[in-house]
Order: structure tokens, then C-alpha cells, then sequence
């Protein structure tokens, strides 16, 4: 199963935490929100991850290498300019199905 992670945004909202930084490295309980999200992706079956990236791009690959992927399928997609709100899952057609559907007794919302 593929997941995307959507982190090109330029954390505005989270300022000043995001001045040197991107939002997905900002961390929560001694844990960066990035390595939450793909440790829950894990948690719901997903063993491939698309994040998408543009603020501080080159710290959060090179935060990913540091950690080997946290064991996953991980591909960086950059966007050279931001994409607006969802614009990385229009740049990536077909990466993902068009349904949605929720797992029975479980808080994962997967694509099919």
C-alpha cells in the first residue's frame, strides 16, 4: 500500500518554530511530525511513501537518509514552486486510486 505525504507547505502557522526549519522537522514529545506520520502509516499497512517537499526540501531528505527511511519505500517528490493545497497528489496521477474507503475496527482511511 502507497501513502503521500503532503510536507512542501512553508509551516506559516507554526511560526517561529518554522523559521529554520521545515514543518514536517518540527518536533512534538522529543519526535518530528514527519517520523509520527510515517510510524502511524506503518501502523495502517503502508510499506511505500510519496512526501512531498519545497520549504527546507534538501533537510528533510537528508533527515530521511540519516534515519535509512525508517525501514520504508520512500520517494522524495520536490516541488520547485508550491503546487497550493493537494497540488502534489495532481502532479503524482496515478500514483493513488480514486476511492476511499475506511478498515473495518481501525482509524485508517486508505485509497483503493
Amino acid at each position: 500500500m502507497k501513502a503521500m505525504i503532503l510536507a512542501a507547505g512553508l509551516g506559516t502557522r507554526l511560526r517561529p518554530l518554522t523559521n529554520d526549519r521545515p514543518k514536517a522537522l518540527v518536533e512534538v514529545a522529543g519526535r518530528t511530525l514527519l517520523e509520527i506520520a510515517i510510524e502511524r502509516l506503518r501502523l495502517c499497512g503502508v510499506r511505500e511513501v510519496i512526501v512531498n517537499v519545497h520549504h527546507f526540501a534538501e533537510m528533510v531528505t537528508e533527515y530521511l537518509r540519516g534515519k535509512n527511511n525508517f525501514g520504508m519505500r520512500i520517494e522524495i517528490s520536490e516541488e520547485g514552486s508550491l503546487l497550493d493545497t493537494g497540488g502534489g497528489l495532481k502532479r503524482r496521477p496515478g500514483s493513488f486510486a480514486k476511492k476511499v474507503r475506511r478498515r473495518r475496527r481501525s482509524s485508517c482511511t486508505m485509497l483503493t
